[in-house]
């Protein structure tokens, strides 16, 4: 009885094997921690470069529409302003300004 006390106090061995995994598993945690991050980094990098292209194209689009509500007609009372309709259609106004 006494051979099966000493073999239920003795502490179980741990294997070489087993220390091993356990330390090849602390830095596959951390490579992958260090790869979301450089990735989460790189997603937000993004998020910031298309938001700025859209202010870019909303400040270029806001200059547009500026630039075509102070284009004035011209000043020549010999031109004449025209719209195409489609195809080979136009209709002139001011043509008969002078006239009248």
């Amino acid at each position: 009885m006494e051979g099966s006390r000493a073999e239920i106090t003795r502490a179980p061995r741990r294997s070489a094997l087993r220390a091993l995994a356990l330390v090849g598993g602390a830095i596959a945690w951390a490579g992958a921690a260090a790869v979301g991050a450089v990735l989460a980094l790189v997603f937000a990098a993004t998020v910031v470069v298309i938001s700025l292209m859209g202010v870019a194209l909303l400040a270029l689009a806001g200059v547009a529409m500026r630039t075509r509500r102070s284009i004035r007609a011209s000043a020549d009372p010999g031109v004449i302003e025209a719209r195409h309709l489609g195809g080979h259609s136009w209709v002139a106004y001011g043509w008969d300004g002078g006239r009248r």
